[in-house]
């Protein structure tokens, strides 16, 4: 039989700042300060992410780094955020999700702060990689804190629209801002985030619900689990990361991809014979859950080589600065922004089935109609309409896309859901950025010319929105699975625990079929 959900689980009403029973309409200032607080660390994530992008040219001359060694600078974060999500999100279950949170925020802050202080290329690249590792901590803990203190329904819909709409602006904010940071110098894009990270960090000690020892997953600790999934996911992000320069059908590229396979072979041997997994693979049978990882790499796969290649575009072809860029893609983010206090009760009235492929799609739009690039392409007839269907699909998708890889997940294990649906994201986008890179590449044949350009961001593209529409597909069947679900006639002895359809708010499926 499969556990009950978060909302047939049973709380205890003396602790209201662990478990609360708000509604929507009662959130009190604590609350509202937690949420806060996570948002905070959310935001200096995604904000991290693009603000680095654009400070790339400036780092490369000052610290005299070759190109290969400065994708690194992004590279060695991604490295370290995708392959410890894994860890982090059960870390976070077993070791107390507050705990994990505050440990990882105060690393987070050291980490950004040795970047901005450093001279040495090595330095700067391990002061990332231990900033992608920080956030592989804080962003499981968070959205797991999240989805354990709001109860399943309409508190938990607006909870996480909010949350992850800040991670969305961070991510919009940040290529502004580190438009004008860079000018003052690039040392200021690693240390803003640092007083705003240790000001988080001392509201989320005094604000964040401490969660009871005894609450805590019990069972012991599956190292081997976690030395195989983890290396695993390294040496994956790693593989597809170098295999531009290395080559893809490289001995080295090929070698290192036959070790991913032995490593995630070994990795689900161990988790079917543990008895304490570090991922518990039965978290699959849930059909939603599933759906929304495979979305999760689509999405953030799709997008992270649709924006490398408007980078590239926008600044080499059309000359463009990188604040004008910054500025030409901000509609996308605002729009994102603006629905963060909406999206809640969107998601409550149509469900996330019914928002992931209309969001989904509206992405693919928007990445298909960039194919009418040219050489003299204007704002308003190509670069706004995408950038508006790309800020309606984020806003629809993004915290739809969270909400399902959580929905109906048990207490004890959303910090595994968590760092799964995350994982999923950094290494849907590493994968198809890795591709698209390459693509590009053969595309061009190595050209320099206007003509050369375009025909490698063309195909580029192509690859971008076939990407998109393989999650829009994935979303759709989902749409499928919920109508034939509604479709079925329900019995109370058909589940296997009939008392959790009283604790579950009004529309909410909460119990499991046997």
């Amino acid at each position: 039989m499969t556990a009950p959900s978060r909302s047939g689980s049973t709380t205890d009403p003396t602790k209201p700042s662990d478990h609360p029973s708000h509604s929507e309409q009662h959130w009190t200032p604590r609350l509202w300060g937690s949420l806060v607080v996570l948002c905070a660390a959310m935001f200096l994530d995604a904000l991290d992410v693009s603000m680095v992008g654009v400070a790339l040219p400036s780092i490369g001359t000052d610290l005299n780094l070759s190109t290969s060694t400065l994708q690194w600078v992004v590279s060695g974060y991604v490295l370290g955020y995708g392959g410890l999500l894994l860890l982090g999100g059960r870390a976070a279950d077993l070791l107390g999700r507050r705990r994990v949170f505050l440990v990882a925020l105060g690393v987070f802050a050291a980490a950004s702060l040795l970047g901005g202080l450093v001279d040495d290329g090595g330095l700067l690249i391990g002061a990332r990689f231990l900033k992608g590792v920080s956030a592989a901590f804080t962003a499981p803990a968070g959205l797991s804190i999240i989805t354990t203190t709001f109860p399943e329904g309409p508190a938990r819909n607006r909870a996480l629209s909010i949350y992850t709409t800040c991670g969305a602006s961070g991510f919009s904010l940040g290529l502004v801002l580190s438009g004008l940071l860079t000018s003052a110098g690039w040392r200021w894009t690693f240390l803003m985030p640092v007083p705003v990270a240790l000001l988080a960090l001392v509201f989320a000690f005094r604000l964040l619900p401490r969660q009871a020892r005894e609450e805590r997953t019990a069972g012991g600790y599956d190292v081997a689990g976690a030395i195989t999934g983890t290396l695993a996911v390294l040496l994956l992000v790693f593989t597809v990361t170098e295999a531009q320069g290395a080559g893809w059908l490289s001995l080295r590229t090929l070698g290192s991809l036959l070790a991913v396979v032995v490593l995630a072979a070994a990795f689900l041997l161990i988790e079917l014979r543990t008895a304490h997994p570090l991922v518990r693979l039965g978290i699959f049978r849930n059909g939603g859950v599933a759906r929304a990882n495979l979305i999760a790499l689509t999405l953030m796969g799709s997008y992270a080589g649709f924006q490398f290649i408007a980078t590239l575009y926008l600044q080499r072809l059309l000359g463009w600065s990188a604040l004008e860029m910054a500025f030409g893609l901000l509609p996308a983010g605002a729009l994102v922004a603006l629905s963060a206090t909406r999206m809640g009760a969107i998601v409550d009235r149509f469900g996330t089935a019914r928002l992931l492929p209309a969001g989904v799609l509206s992405l693919a739009l928007g990445y298909a109609g960039f194919l009418r690039l040219d050489e003299h392409s204007g704002y308003l007839t190509l670069v706004l309409p995408s950038m508006i269907l790309l800020g309606v699909g984020f806003a629809l998708a993004f915290p739809s896309v969270n909400i399902a890889a959580t929905d109906g997940v048990a207490d004890e294990e959303q910090g595994l859901a968590s760092g799964l649906v995350n994982s999923a994201f950094q290494i849907g986008g590493a994968i198809v950025l890795a591709v698209v890179t390459a693509v590009i590449t053969a595309g061009s044949g190595g050209g320099e010319s206007a003509q050369a350009q375009l025909d490698g961001y063309r195909p580029a593209l192509w690859l971008v929105t076939a990407v998109a529409l393989a999650g829009f597909a994935v979303a759709a069947a989902g749409v499928l699975a919920d109508r034939r679900k509604r479709s079925i006639p329900v019995s109370v002895a058909d589940y296997d625990y009939p008392s959790a359809q009283q604790a579950a708010p009004a529309g909410s499926e909460v119990l499991t079929k046997r």
